[in-house]
């Protein structure tokens, strides 16, 4: 594995005001053993077929959904899938992977590393929480027969820990604003650096557009902006009208990635209350969405979801922050699939673009080359044995 990142920032300069994760780590997970993803604002992940890049984009996504608070079931409903092959179990029969993520923000960088165990019983063995060399959160599995684990998290008072059972199924460091206190400085640090890290992890949007189910007109809903795009026309329908500033750049960009000539984007509602999307290419002439080619179609949604935000994907926002320190990471499998050369370094030229701004990030896996002028922008992880 070779990757290339831009320059690192000096001492001298200011936290960043978003926290965001810069580093991702696998251990015994899938096809990867004991490897280390650097992470930046924007990511492309490169290398054949089986190298390994939709794993550490699904070991990314497992941790966004655990750090959203949801149950290891939901998030590993098959988690023998993600032990290698060859792993052996011990003397108890036990199988299971590691992952791990930092944080950097303005509490500085903060360290998460979870420990999973997959046979004979899903359930989380081991979590640790770090920052500035010292252990914050801490938990163990003491008693296999008991649905939890002990933790031990840091006080900094009159006692140097404080320790308490934890669900087994959930991420410790999401239940600690509802077990800490917050009474001393200690714990005070504790809550600061979960809540950093919750708060990176929670802002993550998993997208895979497919071309099928574009091609299908869309009933109203919420106008936010699903997985597959499978709502993509709904969703133009209510941005051009609600947000025409980016919409303007969506054509834009839109022009430059499809076939033939494009003055606009448009999106109607029929006699049968469905909404279409279409390609106004002038003189009167329109393209319905569902003629476009696939390639077309993903691009045309991979550009909305890059020009966009929490607002119109659907994604589960912290209305507890502020606006301006949130920052949404987009994971894209497969970002060049079905695109051709030039749709692909447009794609990767507009996420350039976004990705400088701060206020979107962009984690994604190519199946091709990387556009020359992207190598000096982007974090290029290359998977290649």
């Amino acid at each position: 594995m070779t990757l290339s990142t831009p320059e690192a920032p000096t001492v001298a300069q200011a936290r960043p005001d978003r926290p965001g994760l810069t580093e991702l780590r696998l251990a015994a997970f899938a096809t990867h053993r004991r490897v280390r993803f650097p992470l930046g604002p924007l990511t492309l992940l490169t290398g054949p077929s089986g190298s390994g890049k939709t794993a550490a984009l699904r070991a990314y996504e497992a941790l966004a959904r655990l750090g959203g608070g949801a149950e290891l079931r939901e998030v590993f409903p098959d988690p023998v899938a993600c032990v290698p092959e060859r792993a052996r179990p011990d003397a108890q029969r036990r199988r299971g992977f590691r992952i791990g993520c930092t944080v950097d923000g303005p509490q500085g960088p903060v360290r998460l590393d979870l420990a999973v165990q997959a046979e004979p019983e899903l359930r989380i063995v081991g979590e640790r929480l770090s920052a500035g060399g010292r252990t914050l959160l801490e938990t163990a599995l003491r008693d296999p027969g008991r649905p939890s684990v002990q933790a031990a998290w840091h006080t900094g008072g009159t006692s140097a820990v404080t320790r308490g059972p934890l669900p087994d199924d959930r991420l410790g460091t999401a239940l600690l604003p509802l077990r800490v206190a917050g009474r001393t400085e200690g714990e005070r640090r504790v809550l600061a650096a979960a809540e950093q890290t919750v708060l990176a992890l929670r802002s993550v949007y998993a997208c895979d557009p497919g071309a099928s189910a574009m091609r299908v007109t869309a009933t109203p809903g919420t106008g936010r902006l699903l997985r597959s795009c499978g709502n993509l026309a709904e969703v133009l329908w209510r941005t051009r009208s609600e947000c025409p500033h980016r919409y303007a750049h969506l054509v834009t960009a839109v022009r430059a990635g499809c076939a033939g000539t494009v003055t606009d984007v448009l999106a109607e509602v029929g006699a049968d209350g469905r909404v279409r999307g279409l390609l106004d290419r002038g003189d009167g002439v329109r393209t319905p969405m569902e003629l476009l080619g696939d390639g077309e179609l993903r691009y045309l949604a991979l550009a909305l979801v890059l020009l966009t935000g929490p607002g119109v994907l659907e994604v589960d926002p912290a209305g507890e922050v502020p606006a301006a320190y949130q920052s949404l990471t987009v994971l894209a499998d497969g970002l060049d699939r079905g695109l051709d050369a030039r749709q692909a370094g447009e794609l990767v030229r507009l996420a350039e673009r976004m990705c400088e701004r701060g206020h979107i990030r962009l984690v994604a896996a190519l199946s091709g080359a990387v556009p020359e002028f992207a190598a000096a922008g982007a974090t290029v992880v290359d998977l290649t044995p």
